[in-house]
């Protein structure tokens, strides 16, 4: 089992959600969140004074796959939240993550059944 997130635009979201869904992974959470890579924040200008912004809307999504689903979530993921065909600086990270047990909360179930 491995838990993947992936931190993408947040304007991607939905077809990151169609490409899942094309290779049969329904199960996901999605997080608001701020933060900055190469990007380095942005700079903006207000009232003809520049005002840098460090922290950039992003979103983080959480799915956790049995081994099998890793691959094609990866591929969903990398389909979805590229920007342009060759990618652009922001488009996002994923973390592929050992996970070590999932339980069920309604029935108990652990494992890869519980997910």
């Amino acid at each position: 089992m491995k838990l993947i997130i992936a931190i993408v635009q947040p304007n991607r979201l939905e077809a990151i959600k169609e490409a899942l869904t094309e290779v049969e992974v329904f199960r996901l959470t999605v997080v608001d969140c701020l933060g900055f890579g190469r990007q380095k924040g942005q700079k903006s200008s207000l009232r003809s004074q520049d005002a840098s912004v460090h922290l950039l809307r992003k979103i983080q999504m959480q799915i956790a796959v049995n081994d099998d689903f890793v691959e094609p979530t990866v591929q969903a993921i990398l389909k979805g939240a590229k920007s342009t065909d060759s990618g652009q600086i922001g488009d996002g990270k994923i973390f592929v993550l050992p996970m070590e047990d999932c339980i069920r909360i309604r029935t108990g179930e652990r494992g890869p059944e519980a997910i």
